[in-house]
């Protein structure tokens, strides 16, 4: 059974920096492009950052500079280390397979909430 936990986040002033982390169970996260996405109050879900099986990386041009995603097979997850955070950065962050069909991405995780805030 796939599941995907996601854990790291937290309250942080602007300028401030987390690291997310997400632990993939039931298939092997090397083999997959996986990505991170994150979801603000009223607005949908959008990709943040993403993966390649062969360690290509994208970036939202809004995190370009200032995120930086990885992953660790031997632990079979992605990280999203983040600095530089800003207030708009304010979300629920997910991780799931990216450059895929929608309809084949894992059932979400219950994500991880990071708020930026003075």
């Amino acid at each position: 059974q796939v599941q995907l936990v996601e854990s790291g986040g937290g309250l942080v002033q602007p300028g401030g920096s987390l690291r997310l982390s997400c632990a993939a169970s039931g298939f092997i996260v090397s083999f997959n492009d996986m990505g991170w996405y994150r979801q603000a109050p009223g607005k949908q879900r959008e990709l943040v950052a993403g993966i390649t099986s062969g360690g290509l990386t994208n970036y939202q041009d809004s995190v370009k500079g200032r995120f930086t995603i990885s992953r660790d097979n031997a632990k079979n997850m992605v990280s999203l280390q983040m600095n530089s955070l800003k207030t708009e950065d304010t979300a629920v962050y997910y991780c799931n397979l990216w450059r895929t069909d929608p309809r084949r991405r894992y059932d979400w995780g219950q994500g991880t909430q990071v708020t930026v805030s003075s």
